[in-house]
């Protein structure tokens, strides 16, 4: 997936942010309207994908509310769900790099990690944006000849331009 912009699997927790009405929680706002900032601002500069899981996902729920993250998602590439996906999410929950009922978050990290994606974007920090599950994620991608993505938020992804 090399290209001449890097590359960023958008996960459902991105599509979330930016199409909920403002959260009362002060966090939540705070980050959804980081999410916007990224992107209007910096989502030009990236080649963006997703998946068939983050497309299931996003349109679970209120109708309105999936119609409007299904067209954030829909207007990105789709990554194909090859045959080393399955088994490399299997290898994070068994390794316990992601814990067994984050199964849908160990799919994510696997089509991304499998299609070469250098960047997952999500605001979802219990088990995916966690400095304290990363070692044992980038190991065990590794170990199965893979290389993981680098798991960040938006935040983290604003960077400032030159």
């Amino acid at each position: 997936m090399s290209g001449m912009r890097p590359t960023v699997y958008v996960e459902t927790t991105i599509a979330s942010y930016l199409t909920a009405r403002p959260s009362r929680d002060t966090l939540i706002r705070a980050h959804q309207a980081l999410t916007k900032q990224w992107w209007r601002d910096r989502r030009p500069e990236f080649d963006l994908f997703t998946s068939q899981f983050a497309l299931d996902e996003a349109g679970a729920g209120d109708p309105d509310y999936a119609t409007k993250r299904l067209s954030v998602l829909g207007a990105l590439r789709l990554l194909e769900i090859g045959e080393s996906v399955a088994p490399l999410a299997e290898r994070l929950l068994k390794a316990g790099a992601l814990p067994f009922k984050a199964r849908l978050d160990a799919l994510h990290l696997a089509v991304a990690t499998a299609n070469g994606i250098e960047y997952l974007l999500t605001w979802n920090c219990t088990h995916l944006a966690n400095a304290s599950l990363w070692r044992k994620i980038e190991q065990t991608c590794q170990s199965g000849g893979f290389v993981a993505p680098t798991i960040c938020t938006p935040y983290e992804l604003l960077g400032s331009k030159p």
